[in-house]
């Protein structure tokens, strides 16, 4: 990171803030933005804010970042970095900088290297659509021992730059703002939540001091606190690990700048560890940002991880050491890497998933040279983790050899139901099975699956609502026995996620409202009654269309209304007239429409079930609230969200 910070720019003015186009349809849609109006978004915007202070403090113009959650559940965020440029844009020469960063979609210093090497913010779009969402916005700069502030409401500039005064022990950019109730209805800033992100990004810079502050009082988050971690991520994990067994008496872990090896900008940082006492897990990070999805960087991470383990393997006389599999690395390893590196690409806004090619190779040839060196330096460490990985290869491979037997004679042993229609693969790897939505769709999908690898289970109508009901009940009822006989599990404490003979489980209805409460209900049946399912990364949805636009030989699908619209704006590239064809049901899709579009695994779209578990309890609180018993708090979470939706398919 020192031969990062050495090439920073000291030039950080007006000119340094480009412009691409003006802010729109922020409110509108804040779903593209920040992925919608959710918790998760909410907290998103924290997140939008801190990025930039952490950018600052990456560049090395910052050294403390202050987060205070107020009584009114506004966020100020504040920094001693270089504070954003107030005098007057160059395009724009009747606005301050300020305002045009905080007024327009894709305007900033991120774009180029003028301003910033590496940095969390690269289209210049969190700050302004942070404004665009609350209704209020403060903020305040410290330049040159001046303070200049301006306010904000909805995304517009409630007056101009006002000079409040001379400053003599203060610099940089302090931003607060108050989430507007019309886009995010009654939901508040949670203290824990914020409190964990603050904390995680004060690992990922060593160089960084985040002070806390709270005044809220939730009964268990600390209302002050000052992270400062010069120990890195070691300290991040071995504080995350905490008095757990490991395999290491010290983890793996390191920094190596990518300017040495392949003359690029950047660095990368990790520390991993094994461990029998709990599931593995990998953290990873872009530049500050959490990559919930992983990415490049973590391909690059495991492939130097199971190379290094291979050879190690090959080296010590292990010949057992070519059963493990990247999955075996993965199930006891505990593992975070941080990168930066200059204008990373990421699939969608919220930056979830790094998709920049190049940094798997730099992040594997970085991490593997020290990889070996540490195996050979350790070898009673080294030892201890191959003969577990051994052990996990070992007992993987035992349990498929009896899925494969089981499923010879899954019929005779497992009853299967009748109308499910099964796969010919002899083991569960690869595997997949679609819950459809009646039989007139199971008979497009029967037609359009791969018959090796695919499955189909019919359900005729809605299944139970689990919540609540009686095991008797649910014991009774034919469309849960039938569920669980396909997927040769039992329910509650009995299941086994072990015994699940599919892959991947994935859940095909309609698009539309009937659809997504057979979806919901299926979901809370698993999440009640097969939790580890989800854990594991067993449960998808399937994205089928909702229209197929033809114009002569180009086709064309797409998923809801704005994005036909576009399509009809800007043509297929075909000739005459554009033919739209709205898809009421998987029934009405032939077995290719069906293929194409959802099944195919080469074109199809899936989207995993996940559980965000940030605050322990809280989706199990929300599906206790929608889908319970007590039809007023369904009432009360309609009341609060109803005025935001903005198309209902009737």
């Amino acid at each position: 990171m020192s031969d990062l910070l050495n090439q920073q720019p000291e030039t950080y003015d007006a000119s340094s803030i480009e412009v691409l186009e003006g802010l729109e349809a922020v409110r509108k849609r804040p779903g593209m933005y920040i992925g919608g109006t959710d918790e998760r978004a909410l907290h998103h915007m924290v997140a939008e804010i801190l990025d930039n202070a952490m950018d600052e403090a990456v560049a090395g113009h910052a050294s403390r970042i202050e987060v205070e959650l107020h009584a009114d559940y506004s966020v100020t965020v504040r920094d001693n970095g270089r504070g954003i440029p107030v005098d007057p844009h160059p395009k724009f020469p009747d606005k301050s900088a300020l305002e045009v960063i905080l007024c327009t979609l894709h305007a900033g210093g991120k774009f180029s290297n003028k301003a910033y090497s590496t940095s969390g913010g690269l289209n210049g779009v969190g700050s302004s659509v942070v404004n665009a969402l609350s209704d209020l916005m403060r903020v305040e700069v410290a330049r040159n021992r001046e303070l200049f502030a301006q306010e904000f409401s909805r995304g517009k500039p409630q007056g101009p730059v006002v000079k409040v005064g001379p400053v003599a022990n203060r610099r940089g950019t302090a931003v607060t703002f108050h989430a507007d109730p019309d886009i995010f209805g009654s939901q508040r800033m949670k203290p824990a939540r914020l409190y964990k992100m603050v904390r995680s990004k004060a690992y990922l810079f060593s160089g960084v001091e985040i002070r806390w502050h709270s005044e809220i009082d939730d009964g268990e988050t600390p209302r002050e606190a000052v992270f400062h971690y010069p120990g890195g991520l070691a300290q991040y994990l071995g504080d995350t690990l905490d008095k757990t067994m490991t395999y290491a008496d010290r983890p793996f872990a390191g920094k190596v700048s990518f300017e040495e090896k392949y003359g690029v900008p950047g660095s990368v940082e990790w520390a991993i560890n094994w461990t029998p006492m709990r599931d593995g897990f990998i953290q990873s990070y872009t530049n500050t940002v959490p990559t919930p999805e992983g990415g490049t960087h973590e391909t690059g991470f495991w492939a130097a991880i199971y190379k290094g383990i291979r050879a190690y393997g090959e080296l010590s006389k292990n010949r057992k050491a070519e059963l493990i599999t990247r999955d075996d690395l993965m199930s006891g390893g505990c593992a975070l890497i941080s990168i930066f590196i200059r204008e990373p690409s990421f699939v969608g806004q919220t930056k979830d998933r790094l998709s920049t090619e190049e940094a798997a190779k730099w992040v594997e040839g970085a991490v593997r040279d020290h990889f070996d060196t540490w195996l050979g330096g350790d070898p009673k460490s080294a030892g201890a983790i191959m003969d577990f990985l051994v052990l996990r290869a070992e007992e993987r491979l035992r349990r498929r050899q009896e899925k494969e037997t089981a499923r010879k004679t899954a019929t005779k042993k497992l009853r299967l139901p009748g109308k499910l229609v099964d796969c010919s693969a002899t083991n569960r790897e690869g595997t997949e099975l679609f819950i459809v939505e009646g039989d007139s769709a199971g008979g497009s999908a029967k037609m359009a699956r791969d018959r090796a690898t695919q499955g189909l289970l019919p359900l005729r109508g809605k299944i139970l609502n689990v919540l609540g009901a009686a095991g008797g009940k649910m014991g009774a009822n034919q469309e849960i026995n039938d569920l669980c006989q396909a997927l040769g599990v039992q329910m509650g404490s009995k299941f086994n996620v072990e015994d699940l003979r599919y892959d991947k489980v994935i859940i095909m209805t309609d698009a539309d409202v009937d659809g997504a409460h057979i979806a919901s209900l299926l979901m809370t049946f698993f999440f009640t009654q097969m939790r580890p399912m989800i854990d594991k990364g067993h449960l998808y949805l399937a994205c089928p269309p909702l229209y197929r636009l033809t114009q002569g030989a180009k086709r064309v699908y797409v998923a809801d209304d704005a994005e036909k619209e576009d399509w009809l704006k800007r043509g297929l590239g075909g000739k005459g007239k554009i033919d739209v064809q709205r898809f009421k049901g998987l029934g009405e899709m032939d077995a290719k429409d069906l293929k194409d579009t959802t099944m195919n695994p080469a074109s199809r779209k899936l989207i995993r079930v996940s559980i965000d578990d940030d605050i322990p309890g809280e989706t199990g609180d929300l599906v206790e609230r929608l889908m319970g018993k007590k039809p007023e708090l369904r009432f009360q979470y309609i009341q609060e969200n109803a005025r935001f939706v903005e198309d209902v398919d009737v």
